[in-house]
């Protein structure tokens, strides 16, 4: 897999584009502290909504300009990052670990269990997922551990499906047969022999999801019901430069673009990870 993922970059430009995004975007999560020229939180009035250092009236050391409360915008975009990154990477390892659950134990077991949890899932479809999340951290109230385990929670239906599918063909399979021959459990068997033939398919829903879920993100924060007010988060960005966009149209517009390139970064990489593990989508 990993060479076949190689190849398929050396092949594909986009890719390559997209992954050094993903580099840069998780280089800056990383180090925010480090590499930011201000503190986020930091306010100036005296130097509210400066612009970019392009343009005249801006101020030294203030890159991509100040907001209504004189916070440096490159700053905040900066310590955004992490806090895109972590409800995105976390909330889909946690939807990916409640659906590759449900979805062995309902594929390989059938029965009851199968028809339980695809009726769940059916019930949870017909809600949207972002208007579950809202209604539920509004009675919780912003946190960023509440978000995580909200947009975790709702969006295990995917993988579910997904894999539910995959070991209903897998059970069926020789080596399947062979393990209950000698003797091993269902728990041995789910564990052993389909958990790591679902490796692939997971992993190229886990990477699309991980968009999503920063866009889920950065919508609870813009509606404030994200994380606290005191954490710069994009969305958060988003909601303070809409009452600006005439006057201070960089509050809005930059830290909007740091999503639109993170998602899309994240949504091509995911593109070459599912030719990938499509063999005839990756020979065309």
């Amino acid at each position: 897999m990993p060479t076949a993922v190689l190849r398929a970059l050396r092949r594909n430009h986009a890719a390559k584009v997209a992954v050094g995004v993903i580099a840069l975007v998780v280089f800056v999560g990383l180090f925010a502290p480090l590499i930011a020229p201000h503190d986020p939180n930091l306010q100036n009035l005296e130097l509210k909504l400066r612009p970019p250092f392009w343009m005249s009236g801006s101020e030294s050391g203030y890159l991509l300009g100040t907001d209504k409360l004189g916070r440096d915008v490159l700053s905040r975009i900066m310590y955004g990052t992490r806090v895109s990154l972590l409800v995105g990477l976390a909330a889909t390892l946690l939807s990916g670990v409640v659906g590759a659950v449900i979805g062995v134990v309902s594929g390989y077991y059938r029965g009851w269990r199968e028809q339980a949890f695809m009726r769940l899932a059916d019930v949870q479809l017909a809600f949207p997922s972002i208007l579950l999340a809202l209604a539920i951290i509004a009675v919780l109230g912003p946190s960023l551990l509440f978000m995580i385990l909200v947009l975790g929670l709702t969006g295990w239906v995917a993988y579910a499906r997904v894999v539910r599918a995959e070991v209903l063909s897998l059970r069926e399979r020789e080596f399947v047969t062979a393990a209950r021959a000698i003797g091993d459990t269902g728990p041995q068997i789910m564990v052993r022999h389909l958990v790591p033939n679902i490796v692939a398919p997971l992993a190229t829903i886990g990477t699309l999801q991980v968009a999503a879920m920063i866009v889920a993100e950065a919508s609870l924060s813009y509606l404030g019901l994200g994380v606290p007010p005191d954490v710069p988060t994009w969305g958060s960005l988003l909601a303070d430069g809409q009452l600006y966009l005439r006057s201070a149209w960089w509050i809005a517009v930059f830290s909007g673009a740091a999503i639109m390139m993170t998602t899309l970064a994240i949504n091509v990489t995911g593109d070459l990870l599912r030719d990938v593990a499509d063999p005839k989508a990756y020979t065309r």
